[in-house]
């Protein structure tokens, strides 16, 4: 059974309504289909609607109303049966929303550039494209009247052993930020930045949208991309489209790209493995600032990681991250830094959707590395020792299973033509950094090529 569909429009949004046909086949065809709202999707779809373009959006999640509290996480936030996060067959935990706005909604709105070089050596200058982000998601660095004591001990701590704590940018309206530290369950405030307001102004412009719709497949002809298969509300869609971009986010796109022919996607799964790192402070606790609004960015290039203070102050995500010992640590004296790594690009994403990521020697190396100067620095703001403990590995900036210069040409072209990626799968390598200002960028260059 298949299913045509009529396009009803509101004030926030162009819905595509699915009717239910047993005939079929009467499908509108649009000059470009973008898969995926996140921040690669929603820019492209914004700067291609600008020029007027006939865009349609198919987006596999809701598109959320109610975000802020750990409750409301558990909609979009991937989880199992039991409400625990996703995880790599061999434990490691996956973070990643399914929503509209992707992962940039419960983001940590870190503003960095990242694998700007890299990009270049692909014949890729993003220098404009960076500008322009910046400018229009009004990247600051973090002013420290939004510091908790703890922070602002933990940078005076870093001075102290030699080391350089950084305010973070951020895609954050400082004036608007309650300091409440749920940025990983979405901003209440509508302080940040998020993939949304770049998907409403392309809707704004004409663009549409399909959510709760998980593409599948793509149709081509004789090498070359025709349109889309999928699932939606109501059952089976197809719909034709003359150019695709896939933007699914990289636990979805390689098994689109593999369900389609293109068997290379999948492969060289990075996460950017991060952990907590947890100590008990008297008189001291991170609860009321914006998550990482610090960094220490000097071990990157030669160590492969960041340190940046940060604490789940909710208890069932720290049982999650740390077990029952992080569940029991007393939130009001909860001092911690994330240790971010650039890791081994080692994991798969299968067909079926399996993920397939350990941890290499390397990699527990990088971890090893920054959680030592990690516990370093949060006893020297005065953290008990025997309290401080390490997370478990975990990522949320999965990507390079269709890496430019593999999977994907200097274009971001795959081998069928006029198919297209655009999110952090093409990343040529883990950055071990905040990704999304890049993906925006690299979505900016996108839509202006195409044009």
């Amino acid at each position: 059974m298949r299913f045509t569909f009529s396009i009803e429009k509101s004030t926030l949004c162009n819905h595509i309504i699915f009717n239910q046909s047993t005939k079929g086949g009467n499908f509108t065809e649009y000059e470009y289909i973008v898969v995926g709202s996140g921040a690669g999707g929603a820019t492209i779809a914004r700067e291609l609607s600008k020029k007027g373009e006939n865009v349609l959006v198919v987006e596999a999640g809701k598109y959320e109303r109610k975000i802020g509290t750990f409750k409301d996480s558990l909609r979009y936030f991937e989880t199992t049966g039991y409400k625990t996060p996703r995880t790599s067959k061999e434990g490691i935990i996956l973070w990643r929303t399914i929503m509209a706005g992707g992962s940039t909604v419960v983001s940590c709105a870190n503003g960095t550039r990242c694998l700007q070089e890299e990009f270049k050596d692909f014949g890729i200058n993003l220098e404009k494209e960076f500008q322009e982000a910046e400018k229009e998601m009004k990247i600051a660095p973090t002013p420290e009247s939004l510091l908790s004591e703890a922070s602002l001990r933990i940078k005076e701590a870093s001075e102290e052993l030699g080391y350089i704590m950084e305010p973070m940018p951020k895609f954050l309206d400082f004036t608007k930020c309650a300091r409440c530290g749920s940025c990983t369950f979405g901003c209440l405030q509508g302080a940040k930045w998020t993939a949304l307001d770049y998907l409403n102004e392309a809707i704004a412009n004409g663009a549409n949208v399909i959510y709760e719709t998980k593409v599948e497949q793509i149709i081509s002809k004789n090498g070359n991309a025709r349109g889309i298969r999928g699932k939606g509300k109501n059952g089976y869609v197809e719909i034709k489209g003359d150019n695709i971009i896939l933007a699914a986010g990289a636990l979805s796109t390689p098994i689109i790209l593999q369900n389609s022919g293109i068997s290379e996607a999948g492969k060289n799964l990075f996460i950017d493995i991060l952990v907590n790192v947890y100590g008990k402070a008297k008189g001291l606790n991170q609860v009321s600032e914006p998550l990482m609004a610090l960094v220490d960015h000097e071990f990157h290039e030669e160590k492969g990681f960041i340190l940046s203070p940060h604490i789940n102050a909710n208890k069932t995500v720290r049982f999650m991250e740390a077990g029952m010992k992080g569940f029991m640590m007393p939130t009001n004296k909860l001092v911690g830094i994330m240790v971010k790594t650039a890791d081994d690009a080692s994991g798969r994403v299968y067909p079926d959707g399996t993920v397939s990521k350990a941890m290499t020697k390397d990699d527990w190396k990088r971890v090893n590395d920054g959680s030592s100067i990690a516990k370093e620095i949060l006893e020297n703001i005065g953290a008990e020792p025997k309290s401080i403990l390490v997370s478990k590995p975990q990522g949320a900036h999965v990507g390079g299973v269709a890496a430019i210069g593999n999977v994907v040409d200097e274009n971001l072209e795959t081998k069928i033509r006029n198919l297209y990626v655009c999110d952090a799968s093409v990343l040529p390598k883990a950055p071990g950094l905040p990704p999304i200002l890049t993906i925006v960028a690299l979505a900016k260059w996108l839509g202006k090529a195409l044009i």
